[in-house]
């Protein structure tokens, strides 16, 4: 009932921002000229709003993402508002893992140092279907991806954290959808069925396993005694390219619930607070709501299940890679 209040009112929470925040407003008056960041779609919806402010606050940021035309067309759109915008575009397609492994190893060429790492891009209520890799696409693309892409890029994030002093910050986007998925949270052994296979549950199981890796990466972060933090964050319920799968639905649903809806800069607020904002410092496996702290479900607290799947999607990765 709270969260409802909040969505409707915009009540602000401890952080001193709420459902109404936008990312510019959490992100004002900070300075951030001397971090790079690495954002996956930014080049459309929350990404691209997320690509906006994080250049607005001097970050260097590469957008990391498959259609290098729109990711081009939206380099510019940002150019043109901000032209000392540092802003670069690299291709990456989460749903090949030859893709980022090229990617990462394309980003390490440049010897560039790389503060924040920000896993936005996704699919959603996908029809049933099957990665190159032969993953269901959205846990292939979602989590798979996403992790592969993370603990390759891990190293530079540790030296450039050693090297600078500046903590670095891990942001994966999950969704209040996590808390609807299958009865035992990931079907390990059915993970690319078609029977059984719901769109809705293979999506809420992909952004579980975003909060799950999260918390075991913190977890392992910690344990190293690495100047890195790794979050979750739930960023609202916005109409954007996410939805194409159900867009004649979310449209119908909209008119009876307009009140939960966000916009973009709204929807970008919670990754953007988490990735720049000082109050979150030191801040590790936590999961966020509206720029303030929330309790997932069981399942994504399961520190069992964590291991379990962090565990799976490497074996899974070896068996594809063949490493």
């Amino acid at each position: 009932m709270v969260g409802v209040i909040s969505l409707v009112t915009g009540m602000i929470g401890p952080s001193g921002f709420g459902s109404a925040s936008t990312a510019e407003q959490v992100t004002q008056g900070i300075d951030a000229a001397n971090l790079t960041a690495i954002i996956t779609g930014g080049a459309s919806g929350i990404g691209l709003e997320t690509t906006r402010v994080l250049a607005l606050r001097k970050v260097h940021v590469i957008i990391a993402v498959r259609n290098m035309v729109s990711a081009k067309e939206a380099k510019q759109r940002i150019l043109e508002e901000n032209e000392s915008a540092r802003v670069d575009i690299m291709k990456l397609d989460l749903c090949s893992l030859n893709s980022v492994t090229s990617f990462v190893d394309n980003f390490i060429a440049l010897d560039l140092p790389l503060n924040i790492l920000i896993n936005n891009a996704g699919v959603m209520f996908c029809p049933f279907e099957l990665s190159e890799d032969g993953i269901e696409m959205q846990f292939a693309t979602n989590h798979l991806g996403h992790f592969l892409l993370t603990n390759l890029l891990l190293e530079k994030m540790k030296q450039t954290a050693q090297a600078t002093g500046v903590e670095g910050r891990i942001i994966n986007l999950s969704s209040i959808a996590h808390n609807y998925t299958y009865i035992k949270g990931i079907r390990f052994n059915k993970i690319n069925e078609r029977k059984g296979y719901g769109n809705k549950k293979a999506y809420g199981q992909s952004k579980l396993a975003n909060i799950l890796h999260t918390n075991e990466l913190s977890r392992r972060l910690q344990e190293e005694g690495v100047n890195i933090t790794a979050n979750s964050v739930h960023p609202g319920v916005i109409m954007t390219p996410l939805m194409r799968h159900s867009s004649y639905l979310m449209h119908f649903l909209k008119i009876f619930s307009f009140y939960i809806w966000k916009n973009v800069p709204q929807g970008a607020a919670t990754t953007c607070y988490v990735a720049l904002h000082p109050n979150v410092k030191g801040v590790t496996g936590k999961y966020f709501v509206d720029c303030n702290l929330c309790k997932p479900s069981a399942h994504a607290k399961n520190k069992d299940l964590a291991k379990k799947l962090w565990d799976f999607s490497n074996e899974l990765i070896k068996s594809i890679l063949k490493v």
